[in-house]
């Protein structure tokens, strides 16, 4: 197969320092996908961003190689590369909202590749931006090519970038992380398009990621990433059934599914070292339970093994090998969460029970700002959670979840219904509101840049009076960042020197700092590499089964839920729609929208359900369909779902509940 692009030793530097993309090469055919994995920090949009000559100021481009076809695009002046750039070569970007110009019409940024690129102007640009739109699967297109980035969803935004990507017909795309922010069916959706488009035009794809299902659903081959090198490479099949690198092993092994909820993740120690640091020897080496003298010293060399490539000293040779450096056994079995150390009687008492709960906002309109309509953000939800226990929520953005969390929270005032925390009424002056606190998704906005640690952990145990005197307060901290896996000397710092995972285990322990029986953790770990997330999910883990601790999961990562979750609720446009024991949700969906969220998801034994692709956009809250609210997007519609709402009834388990006019109520 002939090969379209080709990266030989591609260095990269910071000016006057060290290497931050270091001798890196690969190819990639017509019509292939080549994908670049690893953790956020290794190199990968740096090596994209090489390629397209389009390194931040202070970095430059110090050797090596790379060729498009014939062309050498390091050898290319400036003037020429623009033509390249955003024609045979285009990029779509991680985050649409900062890559989209605010002040201009998506219609506007769309016409200027095809201005520059096609020679397409007025009529004929805008008949082509419409169609673009349209391809990428944005309705009423016709419409939304006037609009702003503001006005549209995450999910469409991302359409946008990969509707401007597509205009100028690119040979070679560079999708860095294009479906990181998005829910599974939006993210389920790009990656059909792309893999729709490259089979209709034999476009090559260069995909970063750090996601293994998206790799193993999308990727023909697979460079794995580590501190500015590829340390493997090999083909999908190869690297998925038998990854010879030891840092490879780990991000397999620190995937969370319903097969190791009993035990803990294998999460990675330490951290990514900061691109352009100097490691001697292997830089793996530091984080590698197989690790000898020789990997701090020496850097291994390149080495083929049956046809996969690999950078690491125990394939260099039978006299490198250390006797007893086989895999190491797999940790042993933690009991389920909720069991062990938790005394049984209370076990199963409710720490939390909800009923008919309402959220609505008003929507007001003119000078008087009379009320014209409400926002049902939560509509008459009921859920109950017990002591060691975790209910997972789960849905698209939009739905409610965070909304449902704040209220619980009293941030934000019900409409109706009634929350119960540990039998007794929630009032927004409860002397008990520290009874339920919060992790929050961004765990650097959460927390104060200008407090210490100890400062921000202490802030809470005093407003609620919790020890007697700040030493007293002191001694609880030290004893909290224990439990957190932080070392005491670590709460004289400020938030910023502090990696992502660790800002987000001082979250958890500000949560636990005025002793909660429930916390609310909203996407605690959507922005985290897998590595990390295996940390926190042990963590947290690890705490309910000393505690007794019950969790409310805010999340749309399915994975995350078949490993923590001991019931789930699926949630959409404010209402549950299933809810029941996570192993028979996960494994016998009843509602046709857990069906269609679970079919999305990206599975890395490639066996997943066939996938059921949803019409349209989430309805808003404001306006919501009349009769069952998945109606006009569900592949199962009948007459009825539009005229009314369906009552929650029993799916053929006692626990195991869902709305759906499929599944009628039985009379006693």
């Amino acid at each position: 197969m002939k090969k379209l692009l080709k990266v030989d030793g591609l260095l990269t530097r910071l000016q006057g320092g060290a290497p931050i993309v270091d001798g890196v090469s690969f190819d990639i055919a017509g019509g292939e996908t080549f994908a670049l994995l690893g953790e956020s920090g290794c190199g990968k949009s740096m090596t994209a961003l090489s390629l397209m000559r389009l390194l931040p100021d202070g970095v430059v481009h110090a050797g090596g190689e790379a060729r498009l076809g014939e062309v050498a695009l390091f050898g290319l002046p400036e003037r020429e590369m623009r033509d390249v750039r955003g024609g045979r070569m285009a990029m779509i970007f991680q985050e649409p909202g900062l890559s989209l110009n605010p002040v201009m019409t998506v219609g506007a940024q769309i016409a200027e590749v095809l201005a520059l690129h096609k020679g397409m102007r007025e009529e004929a640009a805008l008949s082509r931006c419409v169609g673009l739109l349209a391809q990428v699967g944005i309705p009423d297109a016709a419409r939304r090519v006037q609009e702003y980035p503001f006005q549209m969803s995450g999910g469409m935004k991302q359409r946008v970038m990969i509707a401007m990507a597509l205009a100028g017909e690119p040979e070679l795309l560079i999708a860095d992380e294009p479906t990181t922010a998005l829910d599974v069916t939006i993210q389920a959706q790009v990656l059909q398009l792309l893999r729709e488009t490259q089979e209709k035009s034999g476009m090559a794809m260069l995909l970063i990621t750090h996601d293994l299902g998206v790799v193993a659903e999308n990727a023909h081959r697979v460079g794995v990433m580590y501190a500015g090198q590829i340390v493997e490479q090999a083909t999908r099949e190869r690297l998925f059934a038998a990854p010879l690198h030891p840092y490879t092993q780990k991000l397999f092994a620190a995937l969370p599914d319903a097969r190791r909820s009993g035990q803990p993740l294998s999460a990675i120690p330490g951290s990514v070292p900061p691109l352009g640091s100097s490691v001697q020897g292997c830089r793996f080496a530091p984080r590698c339970d197989r690790a000898w003298a020789l990997c701090h010293t020496q850097s291994p060399a390149w080495k083929v093994v049956d046809g996969q490539g690999v950078r690491c000293h125990l394939y260099a040779g039978s006299e490198s090998r250390v006797p007893g450096t086989d895999s190491p056994s797999p940790p042993s079995p933690l009991p389920q969460a909720g069991e062990g150390n938790t005394v049984p009687g209370t076990l199963r008492s409710t720490l939390l029970q909800v009923e008919d709960l309402k959220v609505h906002f008003p929507i007001r309109k003119g000078i008087l700002q009379r009320v014209v309509g409400q926002v049902k953000a939560v509509d008459a939800v009921s859920l109950s959670i017990p002591q060691g226990r975790t209910l997972a929520l789960v849905g698209e953005s939009g739905c409610g979840k965070t909304t449902l969390g704040k209220a619980l929270l009293g941030l934000h005032p019900p409409t109706a219904g009634s929350v119960c925390v540990e039998g007794e009424p929630r009032g927004g002056d409860d002397r008990r509101r520290g009874s339920m606190q919060m992790v929050f998704q961004d765990p650097y906005a959460s927390l104060n840049p200008k407090m210490r640690v100890a400062e921000i952990l202490e802030e809470g145990m005093a407003a609620l009076h919790i020890g007697d005197d700040s030493a007293a307060r002191q001694a609880q901290i030290d004893g909290l960042l224990d439990k957190v896996g932080l070392a005491r000397d670590s709460k004289w710092r400020y938030p910023h020197e502090f990696s992502g995972g660790q800002r987000q285990r001082i979250a958890i322990a500000r949560a636990l700092a005025v002793s909660p029986g429930l916390l609310i953790c909203d996407e605690p770990t959507s922005a985290l590499d897998v590595s990390v997330q295996a940390q926190i999910l042990n963590l947290l883990k690890s705490l309910q089964e000393e505690m007794g601790l019950g969790y409310l999961f805010i999340t749309h990562n399915l994975a995350v839920v078949e490993y923590l979750a001991h019931e789930v609720c699926v949630m959409y446009l404010g209402r549950i729609v299933e809810r029941g024991p996570t192993a028979e949700v996960m494994r016998a969906p009843k509602h046709p929208y857990t069906q269609a969220l679970l079919s999305a998801v990206p599975r890395i034994d490639g066996a997943g359900r066939e996938y059921v692709r949803l019409q349209g956009e989430l309805p808003s809250p404001a306006d919501p369909p009349a009769g069952c609210h998945f109606a006009p997007r569900c592949p199962q519609v009948m007459p009825v779902c539009a005229r009314r709402f369906p009552p929650m009834t029993s799916a053929g388990s006692t626990s195991h509940d869902v709305c759906c006019h499929l599944y009628p109520v039985v009379p006693n």
